[in-house]
């Protein structure tokens, strides 16, 4: 129940903090992702996917925020997950920060000329929901605030 309070309270602070950024809550139908962040900073929502497993959405400055989930058919863990992308050889990719608990897993870093931010929720129901924020470096003082609430509004069913 803290958690869920200090969610509210990061969330409110988003609200209050930019006069323009009214806090939107997207629900994945089919997986029941859910994610809460200001629409009036991620105003371009991309088509959706033929699969349905969830949505992007893009800023007028270069930013990008993707809310999604998919079936673990490989029972990957948290752990797991983080080793696999520590060991990336992807050019441009580069694991600045990694975190794990029982069912979630954070990393940040860069990604090609950006800065990237994914968090991970690993659900009983065998799916893996994702946030991911990404944005140009000369941004960070606009998004590093947003991107703590916004990764802390990821849950699922």
């Amino acid at each position: 129940m803290k958690h869920f309070f200090s969610i509210l309270a990061s969330l409110a602070a988003i609200a209050t903090s930019d006069a323009t950024a009214a806090p939107f809550t997207y629900t994945n139908a089919r997986f029941g992702t859910v994610c809460t962040f200001p629409d009036e900073i991620f105003t371009l929502r991309q088509p959706e996917p033929d699969n349905g497993d969830g949505q992007k959405w893009l800023a007028t400055d270069g930013a990008g925020l993707i809310c999604s989930g998919i079936l673990n058919i490989d029972d990957d863990t948290p752990e797991g997950f983080v080793a696999a992308e520590k060991a990336s050889k992807e050019p441009g990719y580069k694991i600045t920060y990694s975190k794990t608990g029982k069912d979630w897993a954070v990393l940040s870093g860069i990604k090609g000329e950006n800065i990237f931010y994914e968090r991970r929720l690993f659900g009983k129901d065998g799916v893996i929901r994702t946030v991911w924020i990404d944005y140009p470096p000369a941004l960070k003082s606009k998004y590093d605030p947003l991107v703590g609430a916004i990764a802390g509004s990821l849950r699922g069913p």
